[in-house]
């Protein structure tokens, strides 16, 4: 039997959490899912807000929505099935849906990366030329900013799951981990893999390495010009801009860098394991929070549509009142 061109494994075993915490499934199964929940429900919360609110049809909260979207997808290729496993006997995954799920996962982290390097040169411009912001972040630009993202990152990951499905799997076929990711399945190849790896490299070097370059130089600028003004208050107001997408860009690549980059990676199975339920799971979830908990247009905005919707409700009272009322009078 053959899962694909030159595989004799038709499925994989998916361990999950099985070998760590055997006794836990059931409260491991309820804090994924009310992570996974909470993960969906406040990225839409934010996108609805975004897209209804006109005072924040802005290119910052333009990429955020976008960002958000990028998340709950991500989270979304790896949750479900994670979620499935906990009570499942028998945790198999075919071959293809393996390279596939991995696909996805690459591609969607992938595009993350591009994503939040673009949020950096949007902070740049925002605070190194105010005057000219709005010219240099066009809607057009900003378009073609999140296509360009995700267009590299469906891209990169395409290539490397062209090079999978070269690969040989002939046993054995356990990964020890909770969904398909790229270190795990070279483990388990039959083939020489140093052509991929060397690959690999190549594409971090020139895509990944890229991402963090334009960030780094971004914040350069930006630290730059912040030290540059005088007002204290105009410092705070620089800083706070930027102390969101700072902080969730040192966790994503931070946990990315730990579980890619790590020469051990092989030894230390459990700690990426953990590291890749930081930025798999975990940050989806805290990317609005991040975003909402200093931004005062974002408070501004919930504040406002907490006045709409009291307004509403005093509005539908008042309704019920009137035709209680008039049936009352008309008896």
């Amino acid at each position: 039997m053959t899962g694909g061109k030159n595989s004799t494994i038709t499925k994989f075993i998916l361990l999950g959490f099985l070998g760590e915490f055997p006794k836990l499934t059931v409260v491991l199964f309820s804090i994924f899912l009310g992570i996974y929940l909470m993960t969906v429900s406040w990225n839409v919360a934010l996108i609805s807000l975004i897209r209804m609110d006109s005072h924040l049809h802005t290119p910052m909260y333009f990429f955020l929505s976008k960002l958000s979207f990028l998340d709950i997808c991500y989270v979304s290729t790896i949750a479900p099935r994670m979620l499935s496993d906990f009570f499942k006997k028998h945790k198999f995954i075919s071959f293809m849906g393996c390279t596939m799920q991995y696909f996805f996962v690459s591609s969607l982290g992938l595009s993350e990366c591009f994503l939040l390097a673009a949020m950096a040169y949007d902070r740049y411009a925002a605070i190194c030329s105010p005057l000219l912001y709005t010219a240099i972040m066009s809607p057009a630009l900003c378009v073609q900013m999140v296509a360009g993202s995700c267009l590299m990152g469906f891209f990169v990951s395409f290539i490397q799951l062209c090079a999978l499905l070269q690969l040989h799997f002939c046993g054995p076929n356990v990964i020890n981990h909770f969904f398909c990711d790229l270190p795990q399945l070279l483990m388990l190849s039959c083939s020489d893999t140093f052509f991929f790896k060397v690959m690999l490299s190549v594409l971090t070097v020139i895509f990944g390495l890229t991402s963090v370059l334009v960030i780094m130089i971004s914040y350069g600028y930006i630290i730059a010009t912040i030290l540059k003004l005088t007002s204290a208050e105009g410092r705070s107001k620089a800083f706070n801009t930027c102390a969101s997408h700072l902080t969730t860009v040192t966790l994503f690549f931070g946990s990315g860098i730990f579980v890619y980059m790590d020469p051990n990676s092989g030894d230390s199975l459990n700690q990426n394991k953990l590291a890749s339920v930081l930025y798999t799971v975990v940050i989806p979830m805290l990317n609005p929070v991040i975003y909402s908990l200093r931004n005062k247009e974002i408070k501004d905005a919930l504040n406002r549509w907490k006045e709409r919707i009291f307004s509403w409700c005093y509005l539908l009272v008042n309704l019920f009142h009137i035709c209680k009322q008039y049936r009352r009078n008309d008896k």
